[in-house]
């Protein structure tokens, strides 16, 4: 099979590209440093302003005596009845700081869901949750509102931060490593935002000083 000439010089081209390559022009722009700005103020701060801005309602509470007593003034303020929580660890927090409830075990239908977190993001006001935490991949998608609880010792400035915690805390990287910012939004359907689409319409975010 005959090569045509132009072929001939695209491959010549290569194989002197590749005998002689050209240095890289900016050697220092693959470096470490971080393209942000640092934060100007605390990160409870920072996460609280971002995740509101993103229709996100933020609570802080002093201590986990006041974190059941909020809980327990949103579901009288909301009716709530039916609230699904799968976390063990997570539920016995809870009642010994005063919030003893009968929790549903219908997902589908319940009013809220409760998870815990593997992080919050400031920066962004992101929630980072992963299949590895016993919620699983569903409870913070499925419910019509996910309230998260968090604690400050949580918080981290960027992503990057976040995900080596993760990869820090379990042996092999969790199958689904999830950023939840804010409510479920999209604008696909004629650029109108809609909100609650592919998950909750609400997100709550309680964060516990600890």
């Amino acid at each position: 099979m005959k090569v045509s000439s132009a072929k001939q010089n695209i491959l010549k081209k290569i194989r002197q590209a590749l005998a002689t390559p050209v240095p890289v022009p900016f050697p220092q722009s693959e470096g470490n440093d971080s393209v942000f700005q640092p934060l100007t103020q605390e990160p409870e701060v920072e996460f609280a302003e971002n995740f509101t801005k993103l229709q996100g309602r933020f609570s802080f509470c002093l201590d986990e005596k006041e974190l059941a007593e909020q809980l327990h003034q949103l579901m009288a303020a909301r009716k709530w009845e039916k609230m699904y929580c799968r976390e063990t660890a997570l539920k016995d927090v809870l009642t010994n700081a005063g919030f003893s409830i009968n929790y549903s075990n219908d997902l589908i239908n319940c009013d809220a869901s409760i998870t815990g977190c593997e992080a919050l993001i400031a920066r962004t006001g992101s929630i980072v949750l992963s299949s590895a935490q016993q919620s699983g991949r569903t409870t913070s998608v499925y419910a019509p509102v996910h309230i998260c609880i968090a604690y400050t010792s949580q918080l981290k400035n960027d992503i990057k931060d976040a995900l080596l915690e993760v990869k820090g805390k379990y042996e092999k990287l969790p199958s689904v490593i999830t950023l939840a910012t804010g409510p479920s939004r999209t604008a696909d359907i004629e650029k109108t935002l809609v909100v609650g689409v592919h998950g909750p319409k609400e997100v709550f975010c309680f964060l516990v000083d600890g």
